[in-house]
């Protein structure tokens, strides 16, 4: 009868014939083999968040490899170490010992101004409201929605509104802009170092949360059911969100309805191709 370590061993390698290199990193190894009752294996997972995510999309591929590499019928059940469980994806965020110093990631563009925004009837309300929320966060359009096809200034006026609010309001505002894109591989790798509390530390204690692209995350479940909860911690606190996309909320494919729902409690814009005579202009 073959040793838990050496069954997982085999696992592993059939896992990674059928997952290919990206998947197998980010979900498998981070698995460690835990205890093998009488017909039963257990795997430690890095927390409650990674143990259900890998449930749902490789529960029965991990099975079959563990049969497969068993040579016997063995079920298979994931848990959380003890660190883990104190930390379960919907739990408030704990206080840390030592609070986490702020770190400006927002790697603004510096010609991203509203001065050098060409306002024009395609913008013209995008421009007014983005700038109503740089002058006051949180007190209106809360959140701030704001879509409209590629190239057409949404980014350039998310990072005005966030270098506007800021030389108003000092350093102490805590302001981060990203895109969807970015804040879903830093869960992964929250996840993968077991690093989920620090993640949420990170992003749920914000004054003015910008993101970007935020289409990117439909239908990645995981990456929405953080995101859902990283919102309501942010909105009950009266902090101010503004997020974008390439269409309105209930056009994006694949999103949560409660994330529609949410979307559409503050104010949702648009920005239209512009006219020739803002064309010309912005050349």
């Amino acid at each position: 009868m073959l040793g838990i370590n050496e069954i997982w061993e085999k696992a592993k390698d059939y896992l990674q014939e059928r997952l290919g290199k990206s998947a197998f990193e980010n979900w498998v190894l981070p698995l460690k083999p835990k205890k093998k009752g009488e017909n039963k294996l257990i795997l430690e997972a890095p927390d409650t968040f990674f143990k259900e995510w890998v449930e749902k999309h490789y529960g029965p591929l991990i099975q079959e490899a563990i049969n497969q590499s068993a040579k016997e019928e063995l079920g298979v059940s994931l848990e959380t170490g003890s660190s883990a469980q104190e930390s379960p994806v919907c739990a408030p965020i704990r206080q840390a010992t030592r609070p986490q110093e702020f770190k400006d990631i927002s790697n603004l563009n510096p010609r991203y101004t509203f001065e050098n925004f060409v306002v024009g009837p395609s913008n013209r309300h995008a421009h007014a409201y983005s700038l109503a929320v740089a002058e006051s966060p949180a007190k209106a359009y809360n959140p701030l929605f704001i879509y409209g096809s590629v190239g057409l200034g949404k980014t350039h006026l998310m990072q005005a509104i966030c270098q506007h609010a800021k030389n108003k309001m000092g350093n102490s505002l805590k302001v981060y802009y990203m895109t969807s894109e970015r804040f879903t591989n830093e869960l992964i790798d929250g996840i993968q170092h077991r690093s989920t509390p620090q993640f949420r530390q990170k992003y749920r204690n914000v004054d003015v949360l910008v993101i970007d692209d935020i289409h990117f995350i439909a239908g990645k479940e995981s990456t929405q059911e953080e995101f859902f909860h990283t919102f309501n911690t942010l909105y009950d606190a009266h902090k101010q969100i503004i997020i974008s996309s390439d269409r309105p909320p209930k056009e994006i494919a694949n999103l949560q309805d409660r994330l529609v729902s949410r979307f559409g409690w503050g104010l949702t814009t648009d920005i239209q191709p512009p006219d020739l005579e803002t064309r010309v202009a912005i050349l």
